[in-house]
Formats: structure tokens, sequence, C-alpha cells
């Protein structure tokens, strides 16, 4: 389980997350959702220590961290070593393989045998279609197909915890859909997930609860029924926002 304790975040004039405490539970799949500059990224991107809380806490399993305090290179790399994120952008190593991209993590920092590392990574490629791009650059790839290798790569360290920031916004809706199905599947299989993004019908779909953000502030924290089926009149003009 990931909690957060009364987190505050500051940037500059800019209060970016304001007194937050939240539990993301194991085994399941937590979507973020709200409007623009609400806050959203900067949560899930604190979860896994991109981003630096000045203030609260986080249980992370075994693990705690006081945002207050300095932290040391050990505690950084273990919270790390339990998430593993999916950015907008894929962010793949331009000048190494598909299945080099993939095993990298594993051989250098889990020490994995290349055998075991490469079984591992030609299973996760069987998984989403892809283990026919195997000897393949990132160029060579769509988007979509470069995305669905990150959700591989991110699967490949065998994290507690996947944290997706907006991973199909910079691709077409063909394409979108072949990744949505790929967390999908994830989701059925009962990983635990955070996912931001502004597709509602994955929401719908796929979340067991739903957190909305407005703010800094988390002004819903329930499930999806609830969410899309019993909206707050502000839930309610944000979903007929989304609509256009």
């Amino acid at each position: 389980m990931i909690k957060l304790s009364h987190v505050d975040k500051r940037y500059a004039e800019h209060h970016a997350l304001v007194d937050v405490s939240v539990e993301f539970p194991e085994h399941q799949t937590t979507v973020i959702l709200g409007p623009s500059g609400a806050g959203k990224s900067t949560l899930l991107r604190s979860l896994n220590l991109l981003e630096r809380p000045q203030k609260g806490t986080m249980q992370l399993d075994d693990l705690t961290i006081d945002f207050s305090s300095d932290l040391t290179s050990k505690t950084i790399l273990t919270a790390r070593r339990k998430t593993a994120m999916v950015f907008q952008s894929w962010n793949l190593f331009p000048h190494l393989t598909v299945l080099q991209n993939i095993t990298e993590g594993p051989r250098y920092v889990l020490k994995q045998p290349v055998d075991q590392a490469n079984q591992r990574a030609h299973a996760l490629l069987r998984q989403v279609d892809l283990d026919d791009t195997a000897d393949r650059y990132p160029r060579q790839l769509s988007g979509g197909q470069q995305q669905r290798i990150s959700i591989c790569r991110a699967l490949a360290m065998n994290p507690s915890y996947l944290l997706f920031d907006e991973p199909t916004s910079a691709l077409d809706p063909e394409l979108e859909a072949q990744v949505l199905r790929v967390l999908q599947r994830l989701a059925h299989e009962q990983h635990s997930m955070i996912v931001v993004t502004h597709n509602m019908e994955f929401a719908r779909r796929v979340a067991d609860r739903l957190i909305f953000v407005e703010d800094g502030r988390i002004e819903f924290n329930g499930s999806s029924d609830d969410f899309f089926n019993h909206p707050t009149e502000r839930i309610k003009e944000f979903l007929a926002a989304m609509k256009f």
C-alpha cells in the first residue's frame, strides 16, 4: 500500500499539492482525474520521488519517507525500485534495440543474468503482440508500439506499483486504443496501478477507485460508480466539459 499523509508541494507562488492525504491500495487500479494544472501529475510523480514535496510523509509498503527531511540515495533507490513510471512520451533509448531497452534495467539494476532477462522480455513482448519487434530500434516503431514497449520495460522491473502519467495523450485514437487495451488487461490481472488520464471511458471501465484533484486538493476519493453515477455539481461540470 502507498499512503500519503498531509503532503504539501509548492513551486514558487503555485501551491501544487495542499495537505493531501490519500491511500492507494494494492492490486487495484486508481485513476486520477481533474482539470489541467490541478496537481494530478505532481501527485503521481511524488510517489516515485520525481517530485519532492516539502511537507508530509509517504508510507510505501515497509518504507516510510518524511518529505521534510533530507532523503538519502538509498531511500530514493528503494522507493524507485518499488515503482515504475510510464510517461506521456515513451522515452526509449534510441540507440538500443527493443530487447535491449527492456533488459537494460533488469540486467544492471536487478542484476539478472542475460538469459533470464531476455526470456522475461520476450514473454512480455508476446503479451503485447510485439515479440517480432525485439531486434528493431524505437525509430522503426509507431508511437503506440513504442508506448507498449515502455510498458514492457516497466513491467520487467517487477515493481510493486505501475505509475502512468497520461500514457496515451501523444497518440491518435487508433494507437491510443492499442495501449488502453494493454492497460485494461493489466487491470484485470490485478496489477497495482495508478493512472493519470483524461480518457473518461477508460476511467469508467477500468478504475477500481477514482480520485478527483482540483487546485492541489483531493475533492473526490471513491468508487467509479459514485463518480460517474452520483456526481457532485462540480464533477457534473467537469464531465460535461470533457464531452466536448
